[in-house]
């Protein structure tokens, strides 16, 4: 690499845009890691489920030795895959914005197909066997559960409207208006999975509610947890998103990542109302 290229990349590593391997020229692995760790997280997920029981197929320590090991490689090659993307396609001013959102949307539109599945074996065991099991009412049983699930569902609501609004600001060159209502974003997040983490240890410890209860059961965490693990890799990427704002990476001009990451939490968030909806309110109807 000549002094100018050391000078252009202002000293950042691009890993993802290295030759590797050898005579592939640009090509990233990235993204085959991350979907390699994120298959691996589902099959320690599965190997979990196996575990319990009176006689378990695989030991508890595997399902999550390999359920850890999964998390791993996901976020090392969502790393690299995000670095690439975005971090280093900023630097050279060549974000490529059309493709990028071209790309956001085509993986939503892979999400919606994965919750659709869930959603249909939730609506299969509701039409087939739903009379047969004493369900627990999710929004009735107690004060605190029909609190703490309007409360957890307005705060996502309320971090989509402060994300749109951060967005905006940034849109009209007012950094300390974006940077305020994104970190607000972030905190509203991480609010709402420390309610949802509340939610199943109530459940779980003090309602019986357990993971092997029945189908309604499985379906409940299977939908709740898969939302779950969505809204946690929104925040690392609103977290992302914000460390590099706070070094002034963003532009009115210049701003992908925070296009297809704020597509990505409104997502989420409709999601979570749609899951509010059939779940907790459609468990009593």
């Amino acid at each position: 690499m000549s002094h100018a290229d050391e000078s252009d990349d202002h000293g950042h590593h691009l890993p993802a845009v290295e030759d590797w391997p050898r005579g592939f020229g640009e090509a990233s692995w990235w993204p085959f890691v991350t979907a390699v760790g994120a298959a691996i997280i589902y099959a320690g997920a599965a190997m979990y489920i196996l575990s319990q029981g009176s006689d378990p197929l695989v030991s508890l320590e595997l399902s999550l030795g390999v359920f850890a090991f999964g998390v791993v490689g996901f976020v090392v090659g969502l790393y690299g895959w995000t670095y690439h993307a975005f971090i280093a396609a900023y630097w050279d001013e060549s974000s490529g914005s059309a493709g990028l959102r071209l790309g956001m949307l085509a993986f939503l539109g892979s999400e919606i197909a994965t919750f659709g599945a869930g959603f249909v074996y939730y609506f299969f065991i509701r039409s087939d066997v739903w009379s047969e099991e004493t369900l627990p009412e999710l929004v009735t049983s107690g004060d605190i559960f029909g609190s703490l699930v309007i409360a957890n569902t307005v705060l996502l609501i309320l971090s989509s409207i402060t994300l749109h609004y951060a967005h905006v600001a940034l849109r009209n060159s007012n950094r300390r208006r974006f940077l305020g209502l994104l970190g607000l974003t972030l905190a509203l997040g991480v609010v709402f999975l420390g309610g949802q983490v509340y939610e199943y240890y109530e459940f779980i410890v003090h309602e019986g509610l357990s993971l092997g209860g029945g189908v309604f059961n499985s379906a409940f965490y299977g939908l709740t947890g898969l939302h779950g693990l969505h809204v946690s890799l929104g925040a690392v990427l609103l977290g992302i998103v914000f460390v590099r704002s706070l070094f002034g990476q963003y532009t009115a001009e210049n701003h992908t990542s925070v296009t297809t990451v704020s597509m990505y939490w409104h997502f989420v968030d409709v999601v979570w109302v749609f899951l509010v909806l059939v779940l907790y309110v459609g468990a009593i109807v």
